[in-house]
C-alpha cells in the first residue's frame, strides 16, 4: 500500500450511534474506506442497536462549535457531512460555522426520522434545517420518507418521485439525490439526482434485505469522493455503486435483528 502524506480531510458532524452501525461511526469508516482523513463533531449521542433509539442526549451548542472550530484550526476541511442534528439550536450552530468557515463541499443528509419511526427533529429544527442548512448545501440526500416530510406531499410512484426531485432542488441545494430504496420500482433500486445540468439516475438489483446505515454512508461517500476531486455527479454515481457493493457484502451482527450492517472496507477491494 503507498503511503499517503497528507490525504484530504473530511468532517462529519452528526449523531453517534451506540451500535457501531450508522451516525458517525459509518461516516468515519467510509472516510478510511476511501482514505481520506476523517474529523468528527458529535452533534447528538444515541442509546441505539440495530432495533432502534431508545435515548438521545443532545450535545450543548457551545461544545458542538468548540468541535468544529478545533477541527478547522488545523485541517483543511475539505468536505463536511452534516446527519443528525437534533434541535434547532444545533441547526443554527451548525449553519453559523459554515458560513464562517466556508468548506468547498457541503453534503447534508436531512435525518428527520429513525427506521423505528422516531421523531429526530421537531419543527423548530425542521424549519431552520429547510431555512439556514439546505440552501448551504452542495449536495441534499434525501430519502423518500424525508423528502415527504421535506415537501409535505406524498410519493408512491416514479413521477411522484420525479416531481418531487424537482420541488427539492427549489429549496436552494446546488443537487439533490433523492434515494430510492423505500420507492418499490421492481427489482431495482433507483436514486434520482438533479443539478443544474439535468438528471441523471442510478440503478442496482433490489437485495432481500434490510441495510443499516446506508443513507450516512452514503452521503459520507459523496462528501469523500467530492474531497477526491470528483465531480458532483460522478462522485454521487460512485457512492451510489458503494452502497450496493457494500450491501452486497454485508452482515448480519444483531443477536435479535435482522438488519445488515455494510461491509465498508470490503465494498472497496472490490473496485
Amino acid at each position: 500500500m503507498n503511503r499517503i502524506e497528507r490525504p484530504a480531510s473530511v468532517m462529519t458532524i452528526a449523531g453517534s450511534d451506540s451500535g457501531g452501525g450508522a451516525g458517525i461511526q459509518a461516516d468515519l469508516r467510509t472516510f478510511a474506506a476511501h482514505r481520506v482523513h476523517g474529523l468528527c463533531a458529535l452533534a447528538a449521542l444515541t442509546a441505539q442497536n440495530t432495533r432502534g433509539i431508545s435515548a438521545v442526549h443532545v450535545v450543548p451548542t457551545d461544545f458542538l462549535r468548540a468541535q468544529i472550530d478545533a477541527c478547522f484550526a488545523d485541517f483543511d476541511v475539505v468536505a463536511v457531512k452534516i446527519g443528525m442534528l437534533a434541535s434547532a439550536g444545533i441547526v443554527h450552530t451548525v449553519a453559523d460555522a459554515l458560513l464562517h468557515y466556508r468548506p468547498r463541499f457541503v453534503v447534508l443528509d436531512p435525518v428527520l426520522v429513525a427506521t423505528s419511526g422516531r421523531k429526530l427533529l421537531d419543527a423548530d429544527a425542521q424549519h431552520a434545517l429547510r431555512e439556514r442548512l439546505i440552501p448551504l448545501a452542495s449536495v441534499l440526500t434525501p430519502n423518500i420518507p424525508e423528502a415527504q416530510w421535506l415537501l409535505g406531499q406524498r410519493i408512491a410512484t416514479a413521477d411522484d418521485a420525479d416531481n418531487a426531485l424537482h420541488r427539492l432542488h427549489t429549496l436552494g441545494a446546488q443537487a439533490v439525490m433523492l434515494k430510492g430504496a423505500h420507492l418499490h420500482e421492481g427489482n431495482a433500486v433507483t436514486d434520482r439526482w438533479l443539478d443544474a445540468s439535468g438528471q441523471a439516475e442510478f440503478s442496482h438489483p433490489r437485495l432481500s434485505l434490510e441495510g443499516h446505515g446506508t443513507g450516512c454512508t452514503l452521503a459520507a461517500a459523496i462528501a469523500a469522493n467530492l474531497a477526491l476531486g470528483l465531480a458532483p455527479r460522478q462522485a454521487a454515481q460512485a457512492a451510489s455503486d458503494y452502497i450496493a457493493r457494500a450491501l452486497a457484502s454485508s452482515y448480519r451482527p444483531s443477536n435479535y435483528s435482522e438488519l445488515h450492517v455494510l461491509d465498508h472496507f470490503g465494498a472497496m477491494k472490490t473496485t
